[in-house]
């Protein structure tokens, strides 16, 4: 069994596979609404690869991470929005 990472998306704890980016945490979370757009329509990954910035979240505290490209660590908090 691979090395397994607790991270918390918007409070809940979820466990992942080391080397799980944190987009995919967000979705194995259970969670399909990554960032609320100007005009109100809920956002989540396009590209997966870091070029559409729909992905971004706050990850311990820091605004616009996109998540896609940022590799889940024990402790990490993200919050979708």
């Amino acid at each position: 069994m691979s090395e397994q990472v607790e991270v918390k998306v918007d409070g809940r704890a979820v466990r992942v596979a080391a080397g799980t980016s944190v987009a995919a945490a967000i979705f194995l979370a259970g969670s399909t609404r990554f960032r609320t757009s100007v005009t109100g329509e809920p956002r989540a990954p396009l590209c997966g690869m870091g070029t559409c910035f729909e992905c971004r979240v706050t990850i311990d505290g820091v605004p616009h991470c996109r998540s896609c490209q940022v590799i889940a660590r024990s402790g990490m908090d993200v919050a979708t929005s």
